[in-house]
């Protein structure tokens, strides 16, 4: 049977699609633990973007410290640390320049800031998953500032003691990265300072225990994720987090509306919960 002319299949998908918008809106919880499981995720591309550099990380240490697990531990945390510190400062001042620009928009600039995100993650998605590669124009653009980034990493090499190793981390943080960008509008799109910095932090996070195990583990790890079901698992789960974030309200527009339009939004819930639950 069908309802208003729309087949049932679909009068379903649009009932779900309802009730998960007025039922979880997006938190900045939410949007921390969507960032560390992208970077979880997507690090899987990192073992093709970083692994000739963590390879470079070595190059320059003993061969006793190369081989031992323990003794190389420190320089892949600094040097991660440093990586991370790049995008935390990096998220927290585009989201701090996205507050400053779309404060004179009202709720349409939170609106845009939210749409940015969600389209970025569903291409990152399509990216990880190797459907579609359209973030390696960023990358491309990117390109044409890293080449006046990279000569300073050059003179952290080759790295012989933990501090080259944060510094070599802190630079090469600014390498282009689809992955990276995609997480920066997400962040972009918070507004604010803190939890832009915070985002960033999270997806680093998620992302560092590959890139450790990489060190040690480099030939194994990177034959399992380039086997494309892995990869497009990875890519369809961060897809289905840019849905979330363009389906799902923001968590203002649940919470800073007084009681009369807690009393609509409840109102609204019931009818869409109605006409789901209505008969054929």
């Amino acid at each position: 049977m069908a309802l208003d002319g729309q087949p049932d299949v679909a009068r379903r998908f649009q009932c779900s699609i309802w009730l998960v918008s007025f039922s979880f809106p997006v938190t900045n919880e939410i949007s921390l633990i969507a960032a560390f499981m992208t970077g979880l995720l997507g690090s899987l591309h990192c073992v093709g973007m970083c692994g000739g550099i963590v390879g470079a990380l070595s190059m320059g240490l003993s061969a006793r410290t190369r081989g031992s697990l323990w003794r190389l531990f420190p320089y892949q945390l600094l040097y991660n640390s440093g990586r991370i510190l790049s995008y935390v400062i990096a998220g927290g001042l585009l989201a701090w320049l996205s507050s400053e620009t779309t404060s004179q928009f009202g709720q349409s600039g939170n609106y845009i800031g939210k749409w940015l995100s969600g389209l970025f993650m569903v291409a990152l998605g399509f990216y990880i998953a190797g459907w579609w590669q359209v973030l390696t124009i960023l990358e491309r653009a990117g390109n044409h500032v890293w080449r006046y980034v990279q000569p300073l990493g050059q003179r952290f090499l080759p790295v012989t003691n933990p501090l080259q190793a944060f510094g070599l981390g802190l630079v090469w943080g600014w390498l282009p990265c689809g992955m990276v960008y995609a997480m920066l509008a997400f962040a972009l799109s918070s507004q604010d300072s803190m939890q832009g910095a915070l985002i960033m932090l999270a997806f680093g996070l998620g992302t560092l225990p590959m890139l450790v195990l990489m060190g040690s583990a480099a030939s194994r790890l990177g034959n399992f994720v380039r086997r494309p079901l892995v990869r497009q698992l990875a890519g369809t789960l961060i897809l289905l987090f840019g849905l979330y974030t363009l389906f799902a309200p923001a968590a203002h527009d649940h919470h800073s509306h007084n009681g009369m339009d807690s009393g609509k939004e409840t109102q609204s819930t019931g009818h869409a919960e109605h006409r789901c639950s209505s008969g054929h």
